[in-house]
């Protein structure tokens, strides 16, 4: 006699029974006596709620420049794997799509290549999947090779990693959706406030900080340890810690999605090739949970929250050396621990709604002006043996110039998802720490978190009060876009938010 298998998800937490048909008339017997008991989101018995999750390699090949600081040296050993890692929610009404990709940026045209393959493939729509870069500074360029990295290059083919990246990315969301099984999700947050630190800062009057466009700022990124004429940072932090955690309805964890306000910790030989502090947290978490080699498989992966202007370290001192990669497991496992701390008490749900919304918002392009191209010009005829102001300016003079390349104006894809009553906001930038607590704030949602560099990756976005005290995330070409950018993607993404049921 066939054999049937009923699952009761009921929050009595009952087992499954297995059963041939006299069975199956008990099972339907106690589902009906424990019915009342279930949650309001199981008693339509048209609903249901599955998840899936996968990852998919995208370790690029040795000899590629490694992207993320001035020197770019060619990558020479792999320390890490890295990852595309996906996970797929269904409430069996929608379906999301969330990808986390390890590499420092990802052009939109990346991105937008892997939705087209998955929803050729298999329906899922793009504006129903966000993606995004973790930002670690030890890969090569997923922006395009050389001077392809800084300038318009939509329309264009992608290179060959580009490529492979979009594929891989397509490769894992499908698997993730072979893995979709029957789940409840729940969420929290912790606070690690040890290891976040405004990089921006304000010094003592009478400092000098020119910079390579030819002024003064009134703020500097990573002034030195204990420098002598600190002030005060420019900006807050934000030290909170969330996650969304995916179980299946036996308690076998799937997936942990963890989101988290710091850009990256570094620390990593020159050539090395690893996916940072994002890599080792979704190893620990994974190695806490025991949940190693178990099929279908547990992805955990950490989100890069607003982190536009926040490091790791502490610039009142003291000044501390670490190993090479000793401070990233450090900071890796304080995440840990923090998530971990109420991971056994959240309170998980069986079913919740899932939305997905998106818009294109116009952007103009900041230009250089007349005053400012008369000045790169200057810089660019200058003889190399001629004292400069600033170290860099050439090389901003050069950047500078390949603005004009930039259309007038561009389109960048501001999306949010709502999983019941969490907020997830997208944004394709590296965006300030004072913007995602702005977000977090005015949200309409119990609980809220903001993604930078989803969808793309268009360069920092500083707040207009930060663009008045300058600096290098401010200086065109680092910045692309108009100054009153934040605000207008701030009021975007809560459109978005506030339309969802």
């Amino acid at each position: 006699m066939k054999k049937t298998w009923i699952w009761l998800t009921t929050q009595a937490k009952l087992p499954y029974i297995k059963s041939d048909r006299i069975g199956l008339i008990l099972g339907v017997g106690i589902w009906m006596m424990v019915h009342p008991l279930m949650s309001q989101g199981n008693r339509d018995t048209n609903r249901f709620f599955q998840a899936g999750a996968a990852k998919s390699n995208i370790t690029p090949p040795l000899g590629e420049p490694i992207v993320g600081n001035w020197e770019e040296p060619p990558a020479d050993y792999i320390h890490d794997e890295i990852f595309a890692r996906c996970l797929v929610l269904d409430d069996g009404e929608s379906q999301l799509g969330l990808v986390l990709v390890d590499n420092v940026g990802v052009k939109q045209e990346v991105f937008d290549t892997a939705k087209k393959m998955i929803f050729e493939a298999t329906g899922l729509p793009p504006a129903h999947i966000m993606m995004a870069s973790t930002h670690t500074h030890s890969s090569i360029s997923a922006g395009g090779t050389g001077e392809k990295r800084r300038a318009w290059t939509a329309g264009e083919p992608l290179d060959a990693y580009q490529s492979f990246m979009a594929s891989r990315i397509a490769d894992g969301v499908q698997n993730a959706l072979k893995n979709l099984e029957p789940a409840r999700l729940g969420w929290g947050t912790g606070s690690v406030p040890q290891h976040v630190f405004n990089r921006r800062w304000k010094m003592k009057p009478g400092t000098p900080m020119p910079n390579p466009l030819g002024g003064d700022d009134l703020a500097v990124m990573n002034p030195g340890v204990a420098h002598p004429d600190l002030l005060e940072p420019a900006g807050p932090t934000d030290p909170e810690v969330a996650y969304l955690s995916v179980q299946a309805i036996d308690g076998r964890p799937l997936a942990l999605l963890a989101n988290y306000s710091l850009h990256y910790v570094g620390g990593v030989p020159k050539g090395h090739v690893s996916a940072d502090y994002f890599g080792i947290f979704a190893e620990r978490i994974q190695d806490h949970l025991h949940a190693n080699g178990q099929h279908p498989p547990f992805v955990a992966m950490m989100s890069n929250g607003t982190s536009g202007d926040v490091n790791n370290i502490n610039f009142r001192g003291p000044s501390v050396r670490h190993p090479a990669y000793g401070k990233m497991k450090v900071v890796a496992e304080d995440v840990v621990r923090e998530i971990l701390k109420g991971y056994y008490d959240i309170g998980y749900q069986d079913w919740v709604k899932l939305e997905a919304r998106q818009d294109l918002l116009p952007l103009k392009v900041r230009k250089p002006g007349p005053e400012l191209s008369k000045f790169v010009k200057g810089v660019l005829e200058r003889p190399e043996s001629e004292t400069v102001r600033h170290r860099l300016e050439k090389t901003y003079a050069q950047r500078v110039i390949q603005m004009e390349s930039w259309p007038d104006e561009i389109q960048v894809i501001i999306q949010a998802f709502k999983i019941g009553d969490l907020g997830i906001g997208g944004i394709p930038f590296e965006t300030f720490a004072e913007t995602g607590l702005e977000i977090k704030e005015r949200s309409p949602f119990s609980k809220t978190f903001t993604i930078s560099f989803a969808n793309g990756s268009f360069g920092y976005l500083p707040s207009p009060r930060q663009h008045q005290l300058g600096g290098y995330e401010t200086w065109l070409s680092t910045n692309r876009v108009e100054e009153e950018a934040s605000e207008k993607i701030v009021g975007q993404l809560l459109n978005l938010f506030s339309a969802m049921d």
